[in-house]
């Protein structure tokens, strides 16, 4: 895109920051939706939970990049927190893509946040795009994240869900919470070590993000994963190798399901995924393996 407007919530996340970096060093205009009133020319007001955006500060952005949403595996999941974790996407979304519509001029393209829990478990299956969706709590909260885009769809708006794979990166995510434990040697594999990890560097990440703003045709579901998952023992013996600690320990499954309750059966699922779109429209990696991926956290 040339030098443009856009628009982004879950700019102080992990990947929100990140993007917003990215966009602003190649001169970008980002305007960053905030959670209280605009204290600056760059803040726009939101409120996801009373539906309410400032629709105003939305006028002339080329692009809306929609990331907020509360942390999957931040709490236990009580029921409580499994309706936060629901309402926090499936409203907010629907706040943004209504925002979207009512514009007199909207933006070209709605880039939403969605995620490869979409698939559910997948076990040793290969899956990409075309797949339906899995069973079980999170592919619910999925569909109906995804399915909360329909008014910027409607109104004719380019909408694209970046279905999230394990973003590999030390500043937070689930890679933010083994850094320190593998640099004291005190990680290891999880479960039987078998389930899939469908990973993606975090560079990788903000340019596939940036690949979908950039190409007019991309629409839909797009997976945002490296193009070759690896296991979580393949995963544990190159945190060590690159790490250069050892991985003795194992976290067996029924420690993790006290511990972590439902979203145990999240942690120790398999979800192969591939990025079938993004390399179908001459996506490039930079770290498609994953000492490379985890190499390029450290730096």
């Amino acid at each position: 895109m040339p030098h443009s407007r856009i628009a982004v919530t879950g700019s102080t996340g992990l990947i929100g920051a990140a993007l917003v970096r990215s966009l602003r060093t190649d001169g970008h205009e980002v305007v960053r939706l905030v959670r209280h009133p605009a204290r600056s020319g760059d803040e726009v007001e939101w409120d996801p939970k009373r539906s309410y955006v400032d629709v105003s500060g939305l006028v002339g952005c080329d692009a809306v990049v929609h990331l907020a949403g509360a942390g999957v595996g931040d709490h236990r999941w009580t029921e409580a927190y499994k309706r936060e974790i629901r309402d926090s996407r499936v409203l907010g979304t629907a706040a943004i893509a209504e925002a979207v519509a009512s514009l007199d001029t909207p933006p070209k393209v709605l880039l939403a946040g969605s995620a490869i829990g979409f698939y559910g478990d997948t076990g040793d299956r290969a899956v990409d795009e075309s797949a339906p969706p899995g069973d079980g709590f999170l592919p619910s909260v999925c569909v109906e994240w995804e399915e909360a885009t329909a008014a910027a769809q409607e109104a004719g708006v380019r909408t694209a869900h970046a279905r999230t794979g394990l973003v590999v990166a030390r500043e937070g995510g689930a890679w933010g919470r083994l850094f320190p434990l593998f640099r004291a040697g005190l990680g290891g594999r999880l479960g039987d070590g078998r389930q899939y990890w469908s990973f993606i560097a975090l560079h990788d990440h903000i340019a596939a993000l940036r690949h979908i703003l950039d190409t007019p045709g991309l629409s839909g579901p797009v997976n945002l994963t490296g193009p070759d998952p690896v296991t979580n023992s393949e995963v544990t013996a190159a945190m060590g190798r690159v790490l250069r600690r050892p991985t003795l320990f194992t976290a067996p499954a029924p420690a993790l399901r006290i511990a972590l309750g439902e979203f145990a059966g999240d942690v120790l699922g398999s979800q192969r995924v591939l990025p079938g779109r993004l390399l179908d429209t001459g996506f490039s990696f930079a770290f498609p393996g994953i000492d490379g991926a985890i190499r390029a956290a450290l730096r």
